[in-house]
């Protein structure tokens, strides 16, 4: 084995393989007498105010919110309960949510549960005919041209005037709210799908072209994943619309749901458990919107 032996020009070995890094470096930094020796690397300290300003915020908002809230029943005389009142309803509430006194007369959990119930099937009904609808019209733009009339003069119609029609089709009160869901929840996925469709960019499309894909090959292997953040923001936006229908349509319709449970409170006079089925329902809009927040968050590209 050979091995290599620098020798200085003054024939001095030790100073040769004496590590050569600067004086000031290899020294270190001059240090106080008594001082304590300070870590090479240091840890990056926790965000403790992006954390405060992640928190407070919030809770400040809550707080002004219930201080107003307070402040309003006591001065006034409109018979709405008061906070303290409203959390003591809840807790009574809460304690059996899910008790069976009649058809009528159901704990405030199987009203949720039915309400989701019927938004997921509206929901899923309308994802699985929208989706496929906005990849044809983004596709080809003779039917594009020949739908998008339609689809501007159907979407801003209100659902309560959807609601008759599913009723006097289906004769029931359940598949017509079912109904109202779907035909509202349907509009953002076929917009924003189709949007996305065409937004593709045409390299990808003369790539295809060229390598004569199969149309099957070009919606599956091109089209889809360049497509899915739009997908996922019309999914985003028809969850939140669905959620929206479904109370106003079991106002009307009756049976058991959080819309029909408002409405019965109501018909009882009893505020207190109107005000808890508001914040419920604002409640269970927030954790859809997170799910489909994460779902859209976990198939970015951005990230």
């Amino acid at each position: 084995m050979v091995s290599a032996v620098f020798h200085s020009p003054r024939g001095d070995d030790d100073e040769v393989l004496a590590p050569a890094v600067p004086a000031p470096l290899a020294a270190g930094p001059a240090r106080k007498p008594g001082a304590k020796p300070q870590p090479a690397h240091s840890r990056p300290g926790f965000d403790w105010h992006g954390l405060w300003m992640k928190l407070l915020p919030p809770v400040l908002g809550l707080a002004l919110m219930t201080g107003l809230w307070a402040l309003f029943t006591l001065k006034t005389s409109s018979g709405i309960p008061t906070p303290a009142a409203t959390w003591d309803s809840a807790v009574q509430l809460f304690a059996d949510p899910f008790y069976r006194r009649g058809p009528n007369d159901q704990g405030i959990g199987w009203n949720i549960l039915a309400s989701l119930q019927r938004v997921a099937l509206g929901f899923g009904l309308a994802a699985a005919v929208g989706i496929p609808l906005g990849f044809v019209i983004g596709r080809f733009e003779f039917i594009g041209r020949m739908v998008s009339p339609l689809i501007s003069l159907l979407k801003p119609v209100s659902p309560l005037a959807w609601l008759p029609i599913g009723l006097l089709v289906f004769k029931s009160a359940n598949p017509a709210a079912i109904w109202t869901i779907f035909i509202c929840s349907i509009w953002p996925m076929v917009v924003n799908t189709a949007v996305g469709v065409q937004r593709v960019p045409q390299d990808y499309l003369n790539v295809a072209r060229v390598l004569k894909l199969s149309e099957w090959k070009v919606i599956t292997r091109i089209l889809l994943p360049a497509v899915l953040p739009y997908i996922l923001t019309g999914v985003r936006l028809s969850v939140g619309t669905a959620w929206l229908v479904i109370v106003a349509a079991e106002m009307l319709t009756g049976g058991v749901g959080i819309g029909f449970w408002v409405w019965d409170e109501w018909n009882n006079l009893n505020v207190a458990h109107i005000i808890i089925a508001i914040f419920v329902i604002g409640i269970v809009g927030l954790l859809l919107e997170w799910l489909l927040m994460s779902v859209a968050r976990r198939f970015s590209f951005e990230d």
